[in-house]
């Protein structure tokens, strides 16, 4: 099977594709990903054919800054974020972007399937120039459906460029829809079409392994490291706290700039998740994907500091669900991080929603179980 996957350039959308391309590969598919430079090497880590589909998601930001008297986004409301983005940022100018590269990738290619992520928003477009099924894959939650519309109308005169009208949902639910969040996450449901379910993260890779004292892992992750505040509010406000505080600050970052630690704290640049994640009783992070499933598939209890893009929807997701507390930042001080990790350390409810869910991403089918329903799915349309 020859498979054109689609994504932005984004590391947070393609990163949860990577273990469904991987199993692809394995079983010996043919696999090209088109998607912007930043995408480059994370894909060509999984051996697949990488193929440049437009410029760097800042440039698209740029375009869209060129709209507005101040930075995108500004004074939105953090429910709206994704309303506001998807149909501008990712559909107008996203699709704009992308769509003619990845058309002519994929007339080159001859794939029998288009496998998008969600905001990938060229691929189902490609896929009915193409005359092929279009599978999405999600990276998270599913987004609002209002956000989903919204876009559909944004992306229709670029469908209609090309003599077509858009099928609803700006084509992202008509044929297949790869859901990643385990059950009780998503409460939303796909509108049309069928539907998959795919672990979003490995499994542990061994027991659970809490120590006398909790542990606190504090991450936040590769976009928001930047914010050396937020890190040292985080290691001031767990100074004086019961617990031991490992904390990485990216690889791009120096510890020594938060220097001197508190005794209670080991900042590094990077550890392995899936080495700390089985002795922490809590972490503390900012909602991206990898950190909020990583936690979730170990059972930990998180404490979410939101700070944009997807995090406000994770932070949400979770929250609802009982597996974490979320601190805005209007309302992040020292006092309410603090009280946040006593909370989810001591308390017994958090844990257990977090076990929970932990048992039903166990149940969920693994990458290879998906490649290999893909492909039969593929031969039956």
């Amino acid at each position: 099977m020859r498979i054109l996957v689609v994504s932005t350039p984004g590391a947070g959308h393609v990163t949860p594709l990577i273990p469904l391309i991987g199993a692809l590969l394995a079983g010996g598919d043919e696999v090209l990903v088109a998607s912007g430079p930043e995408a480059a090497p994370i894909v060509e880590k999984t051996g697949a054919r990488f193929a440049r589909a437009g410029r760097s998601q800042a440039e698209w930001m740029a375009r869209l800054a060129t709209r507005t008297r101040g930075n995108p986004g500004d004074g939105v409301a953090a429910e709206r974020i994704v309303h506001y983005f998807l149909p501008r940022a990712f559909g107008e100018i996203g699709v704009d972007e992308m769509v003619d590269d990845v058309l002519r990738q994929g007339l080159e290619f001859a794939p029998d399937v288009v496998l998008f992520e969600a905001f990938a928003l060229a691929g189902p477009l490609v896929a009915e120039l193409l005359g092929v099924p279009g599978v999405a894959h999600m990276f998270g939650p599913l987004p609002p459906h209002e956000a989903v519309e919204l876009a559909n109308d944004a992306v229709s005169p670029i469908w209609r460029s090309y003599g077509l009208d858009v099928p609803g949902w700006a084509g992202m639910y008509r044929h297949l829809t790869i859901q990643i969040c385990p059950p009780m996450l998503e409460t939303a449901q796909v509108p049309t079409g069928e539907t998959f379910r795919l672990r979003p993260v490995p499994l542990p890779i061994g027991p659970r392994e809490i120590t006398g004292r909790p542990v606190v892992y504090v991450t936040f992750g590769t976009l928001f490291n930047a914010n050396l505040g937020l890190f040292q509010l985080a290691l001031e406000a767990l100074a004086d706290e019961p617990v031991d505080v490992v904390m990485t600050v990216g690889r791009d970052q120096d510890p020594a700039g938060l220097a001197p630690f508190p005794a209670n704290a080991r900042v590094e640049r990077f550890i392995p998740q899936a080495e700390l994640l089985p002795s922490c009783s809590a972490v503390v992070h900012h909602g991206g994907a990898g950190t909020t499933f990583g936690a979730l598939a170990h059972g930990v209890p998180q404490v979410i500091l939101p700070q944009g893009a997807d995090n406000y929807e994770h932070a949400a997701m979770c929250e609802r669900a009982g597996t974490a507390i979320a601190l805005r930042p209007e309302v992040l001080t020292q006092a309410s991080l603090a009280g946040a990790v006593r909370r989810v350390v001591l308390a017994a409810d958090h844990a257990t929603a977090s076990r929970r869910c932990a048992a039903e991403i166990v149940a969920m089918p693994d990458a290879v179980a998906v490649a290999t329903a893909l492909r039969s799915w593929v031969r039956a349309v």
